[in-house]
């Protein structure tokens, strides 16, 4: 205890204050709400390009409005739909990756507790690849609604020939599309279209994307310290998506793919999973598995770079709210 102004010791913070600072630092609510921030910034950060590779993964033959490099993609989405073009359905994205990559890195974190030989005792790789599996499976059954919605708000106002006019530019809100769907296309079965491939293609991204990242970032931290620098980590998050999503990038392709599947203009009509890899492989070759994958890895980089940054820095200063006895 500290003394106070008359002489006395009282408690330096108020009990409610006390207990606020106790319940944030908890490494497991720490890693929640640094994981929110992180999800936020790293997919504001690569909106546009977020939005190109929707765009290229949903065309096939006869729907090749973009079969374009991503240069003259990007070019195409600015002349037809200006600066909104590039930030379409990125409201909706932040709503969503806000909790979802909270649950994310929260569920990791709580995960570990369980593999944990001892506390602070480092895993093995598969030991973080099943924690990691665990905590993507997990964040994509509390958010999907929020994923198949942004994906049909980023191509409502697209130039799409199969869209007409009049859909574009009658673009709904996102409760506006929730309810759309929920009434026309089946009720709750509609909001979670796609899941399996979804979280087929997640738990293996986000399993490798923490296992990947925790082993760079260990290679990368200097002999005899504790944690590498900022350009270190923003090194070690840029492989680890990379990585990541190169392994189960076919498994994103077929997650849009059904997400629009009943859509007005634009469903695909896939009745299974293998249905589907069979049709746009005949269409496209495997080459059509990987529609997109040239933007994609161009945002991976900044994306997951930023936001494993991001979620260190605001862990680390969460944890340092934890009260000790100077502030008793």
């Amino acid at each position: 205890m500290s003394p106070s102004e008359d002489g006395s010791f009282a408690p330096k913070y108020g009990p409610r204050v006390m207990y606020a600072r106790e319940m944030i630092s908890q490494p497991v609510f720490a890693a929640f709400c640094a994981g929110g921030v992180a999800g936020a910034v790293s997919r504001t950060v690569v909106s546009p390009l977020e939005r190109l590779k929707i765009l290229f993964q949903i065309q096939s033959v006869g729907r090749e409005e973009y079969k374009l490099s991503v240069g003259k993609g990007l070019m195409k989405m600015w002349k037809d739909e200006g600066w909104r073009g590039f930030m379409r359905g990125n409201g909706t994205n932040c709503i969503r990756i806000v909790p979802y990559s909270a649950v994310q890195f929260g569920s990791y974190n709580l995960y570990k507790t369980f593999f944990e030989v001892s506390p602070g005792q480092d895993m093995s790789s598969l030991r973080r690849l099943i924690c990691g599996g665990a905590a993507g499976i997990t964040s994509v059954f509390f958010t999907y609604p929020l994923d198949i919605v942004r994906t049909r708000l980023s191509i409502q106002s697209a130039s799409f020939a199969a869209l007409s006019q009049a859909q574009r530019n009658r673009v709904p809100g996102m409760w506006a599309t929730l309810v759309t769907m929920y009434k026309t296309e089946g009720g709750i079965p509609a909001l979670y279209r796609g899941i399996i491939p979804t979280v087929a293609g997640v738990a293996p991204y986000v399993g490798l994307n923490f296992m990947t990242y925790e082993i760079v970032r260990k290679y990368l931290t200097p002999e005899g310290d504790k944690n590498p620098n900022a350009v270190r980590k923003l090194a070690a998050g840029a492989i680890s998506g990379a990585v990541a999503q190169t392994c189960t990038y076919p498994f994103d392709v077929l997650r849009r793919r059904f997400q629009i599947n009943t859509m007005s203009g634009m469903g695909y009509q896939y009745k299974s999973i293998s249905g589907a890899v069979r049709a746009i492989v005949i269409q496209d070759g495997v080459r059509g598995l990987y529609k997109g994958i040239v933007p994609n890895l161009l945002k991976v980089a900044p994306s997951m770079a930023s936001s494993w940054l991001c979620f260190e820095m605001t862990r680390d200063f969460l944890l340092t709210l934890r009260p000790d006895t100077e502030d008793l």
